[in-house]
């Protein structure tokens, strides 16, 4: 979400997404909550520090991970307090794979190539998860919890696109195994709590047959770049049992008036081209900004929920099995 003021963010949140509410991240206070900076400070086994280039691992805990800590510490606590009734709540992180091609390591160069680095951020990734989610419910036990890894670098990792500092090279690709293994091996932490995976990833190049070698139960993405040539992927998704979750509503201010009915009208037709024509038995979904709000407009963070809750609505009373 834009801007700074926590409890506002809050409020709004609650008041316009409906079905689903998250923990709302405002990036907008500085390195330590941006979406690297919180997901290191879930992270207690892995000391890490800021420097000019961005986040480093380091031997030991720094100012930098405590301030991250101290903000998601009073972030619980602002969600405790206005959604202590929620009866579901999204929280969300970078998943391993990206978080490998944000970190560096000490001696510099991305954590991505170094095949120890990886293996250790996601076993702290794993147990900094489980912790995460056990504290959430502590604070809020009657709500039912949805984690969401955000993997916007996921597509760059796999085809070896992510450059190093210099710009002239690019770190090796990883395999679609190792991948799969480590995304795994986070959610699996939290699955047998009754916990709902989600991946997010907004590239158009969604890698949908490495992610189906996971156990993740939906994968949210952009629709509105989606490909048609990825379109036999998404339904083959579908049909496995797996949720897909839609962005189609723009995640800064479009030139043009956008309305419900208009959106509404963009969700159906992307489930006729995914074979799922009868409108009265579409498969589960959400309906998500197309990717996060932070470079949004307070105004437009606001209309943008309102209209992911409307479009949902518009497509539930057709379809009584829809989610918002």
């Amino acid at each position: 979400m834009p801007g700074t003021e926590y409890v506002d963010s809050v409020q709004t949140v609650l008041g316009e997404v409906g079905g689903l509410p998250f923990l709302v991240e405002l990036a907008s206070r500085g390195p330590a909550a941006s979406m690297i900076g919180r997901t290191l400070a879930m992270v207690t086994e892995l000391g890490a520090d800021l420097q000019p280039t961005g986040w480093r691992l380091s031997g030991r805990g720094s100012l930098d991970q405590r301030r991250a800590r101290s903000l998601l510490e009073h972030d619980l606590d602002v969600m405790e307090e206005l959604a202590g009734g929620a009866e579901v709540l999204k929280v969300q992180l970078a998943g391993p794979c990206t978080l490998a091609a944000s970190v560096e390591l000490p001696r510099g160069g991305k954590a991505l190539a170094d095949s120890g680095a990886r293996r250790d951020l996601t076993q702290a990734l794993t147990a900094g998860t489980a912790h995460h989610v056990a504290s959430v419910r502590r604070r809020l036990p009657n709500a039912r919890l949805v984690v969401q890894l955000d993997e916007p670098a996921l597509p760059a990792v796999l085809s070896g696109a992510v450059p190093t500092a210099s710009g002239l090279h690019r770190y090796r690709a990883l395999a679609a195994a190792e991948v799969a293994s480590s995304i795994d091996e986070v959610l699996t932490a939290v699955g047998d709590a009754g916990v709902q995976t989600v991946v997010h990833c907004c590239a158009a190049d969604v890698p949908f047959e490495v992610l189906q070698q996971t156990a993740v139960n939906s994968l949210s993405l952009d629709a509105t770049i989606l490909p048609t040539t990825r379109h036999d992927d998404a339904a083959a998704w579908v049909d496995a049992g797996r949720g897909l979750w839609l962005g189609v509503v723009p995640a800064v201010e479009p030139p043009e008036p956008l309305t419900d009915a208009n959106v509404t009208r963009a969700v159906v037709e992307l489930w006729a081209r995914l074979d799922h024509t009868d409108i009265e038995h579409l498969p589960h979904t959400a309906v998500t900004p197309t990717c996060g709000l932070a470079g949004a407009s307070t105004p437009w963070a606001r209309k943008a929920l309102e209209l992911c809750a409307r479009v949902a609505k518009n497509l539930s009373e057709d379809n009584g099995r829809m989610n918002a």
